[in-house]
C-alpha cells in the first residue's frame, strides 16, 4: 500500500466538499448510505454522545454528523457504576430527546444490556421502539459473531445497525474490569473473524473499543464498512468519546485514550459559587433582574 504524506494528499473538490460528514453544507439528515460514501472517500469523521436536546443541540450546530446515545449514560448521566442496568425505558426516553434536539445528524440509539441477548427477535421487538418511538436513524448493539443473528434480522426488517467488538463494556462483569483487547495472536484472529462477521450479517459501520492500534488498524484496511474508534489508534475511520469526558466535565480519573477539550466542570463549579455569592451577599437579583 503507497504512503501519501498529507502534504502529498490531493485537494478534495468542491463537491467533495460539500457532501463532507463534517464541514458539508448540505442540512438534510446523514444516512447510512452518506457514512458507506465518506468510506469511499477516506473521509475521517467525529461521533459523540449525547443524551439531551440541549447538548445534542450544542453539537448539531457545531456540525457533528453523528450521535450515539450510549448506555454509557448510566455511568456519565444517571449515577450508575456501569452501563449494565440502563433500561430500555431510559434508552428511549433520551434517545428521543436527542433526535428532537438536531436536525442534521445521524442519531443512533444503544440497545442496553438484557434487551438483545435473547435472541433475534428480542433484538428486533426492542430495535423497532427506538426506531419508532424514539425516531433514531439507527441502533447500535455489542458483540461480534454471538450478535451475527440479531445484526441480520435487524437489517433484513430496514433497521440499520452500528456493532461493537473488542471490549464491549455490557460484560464489565464478566471481563472484570476494562481491559484491553485483542492482545496476542488468538484475541486477535477472534476479533478479526468478529469484524468479518457483524459485516457480512449487514452492519453499516463497527465500533472498535480498546483495541491494540496496528490490529484496528488490520481491521480498518480488511473492511469495506467504517470502523469507528474509541482507544483503537487513528487509523479507524471515525473516532468516538463521551461527551462529558471530552469536554472535561467528567469528574476524577479518564480513560487514558481520552483527550478533553474544554473544562467545563471546572467552570460549571465556578459559575455555581458565583451564583450563590451573589445570594449570600445580596448582590442578586440586582435592579436589572426585578419587576416593579
Amino acid at each position: 500500500m503507497t504512503h501519501v504524506s498529507p502534504a502529498q494528499k490531493p485537494e478534495k473538490s468542491e463537491k467533495q466538499q460539500s457532501k463532507a460528514l463534517y464541514g458539508g453544507t448540505s442540512s438534510r439528515r446523514i444516512t447510512v448510505r452518506d457514512i458507506a460514501a465518506a468510506k469511499e472517500r477516506g473521509e475521517k469523521w467525529p461521533m459523540l454522545t449525547a443524551y439531551d436536546a440541549m447538548t445534542a443541540s450544542v453539537f448539531d450546530e457545531a456540525g457533528i454528523p453523528v450521535m450515539l446515545v450510549g448506555d454509557s449514560m448510566g455511568n456519565c448521566h444517571l449515577g450508575y457504576e456501569s452501563t449494565v442496568p440502563v433500561t430500555m425505558d431510559e434508552i428511549a426516553l433520551l434517545s428521543a430527546a436527542v433526535v428532537r434536539g438536531t436536525k442534521r445528524a445521524l442519531v443512533v440509539g444503544d440497545l442496553p444490556f438484557g434487551s438483545y441477548q435473547e435472541g433475534a427477535v428480542q433484538a428486533l421487538r426492542n430495535a423497532t421502539r427506538l426506531v419508532k418511538e424514539a425516531g433514531v436513524g439507527a441502533v447500535k448493539l455489542e458483540g461480534g459473531e454471538r450478535s451475527a443473528h440479531q445484526i441480520e434480522l435487524l437489517v433484513r426488517s430496514g433497521i440499520p445497525v452500528m456493532a461493537h467488538i473488542g471490549l464491549t463494556p455490557q460484560s464489565v462483569n464478566a471481563y472484570g474490569g476494562y481491559p484491553v483487547q485483542g492482545r496476542g495472536e488468538e484475541a486477535a484472529q477472534q476479533l478479526l473473524r468478529d469484524a468479518k462477521a457483524v459485516q457480512d450479517a449487514g452492519a453499516f459501520a463497527v465500533v472498535l473499543e480498546l483495541v491494540p492500534a496496528e490490529l484496528a488498524a488490520e481491521v480498518t484496511r480488511s473492511l469495506q464498512i467504517a470502523t469507528i474508534g474509541i482507544g483503537a489508534g487513528v487509523e479507524c475511520d471515525a473516532q468516538v468519546l463521551v461527551w462529558t469526558d471530552m469536554a472535561g466535565l467528567t469528574g476524577g480519573r479518564v480513560p487514558r485514550f481520552v483527550k478533553q477539550y474544554a473544562r467545563m466542570r471546572e467552570t460549571l463549579g465556578d459559575a455555581a459559587r458565583a451564583f450563590a455569592e451573589d445570594v449570600v451577599g445580596g448582590a442578586y437579583p440586582a435592579e436589572e433582574h426585578s419587576f416593579h
